[in-house]
């Protein structure tokens, strides 16, 4: 439990830099993440040892992560709010951060939906606490 206070909480201080980022630089840094992860996508040993899958799916996974974080970069610049219009006048939305974002990761296909989750929280402004599968398979409930 304190462990996860203190992700929590080294997030919210992140957070606050990340989503003072320009869109735009928010945008370039997650292309970069996309690109990073692209050079490692013929390596799937993640995903072959932690969900059991085959090499060719376990590369799958990880060209999916990279193509998310690619999807997801062009989204900082279009995070627009809308106009309502209501009696009387008119109503107007924004886009905001929420915070921190919880991830948690099941075992069966774990790179995609780490960035499925993560990507969209990013591109958002959000900052992402990610539990993986591995540990809820080892930890002790009670303890």
């Amino acid at each position: 439990m304190a462990t996860t206070d203190a992700a929590i909480e080294r997030a919210a201080a992140a957070q606050r830099v990340w989503a003072g980022l320009a869109p735009a630089d928010r945008g370039r840094l997650l292309r970069r993440f996309s690109d990073v992860v692209d050079a490692h996508v013929e390596e799937p040993r993640a995903g072959v040892r932690g969900a059991g899958h085959t090499i060719g799916n376990a590369r799958w996974e990880a060209g999916n992560v990279r193509d998310v974080l690619a999807y997801y970069a062009a989204a900082p610049e279009r995070l627009f709010g809308r106009q309502i219009p209501v009696a009387g006048g008119l109503d107007v939305t924004f886009k905001e951060p929420l915070g921190v974002v919880g991830v948690i990761v099941p075992w069966n296909f774990p790179m995609p939906i780490a960035g499925w989750g993560l990507a969209p929280a990013l591109a958002a402004g959000n900052a992402v606490v990610l539990k993986p599968a591995g540990d809820a398979a080892h930890r002790d409930p009670a303890g």
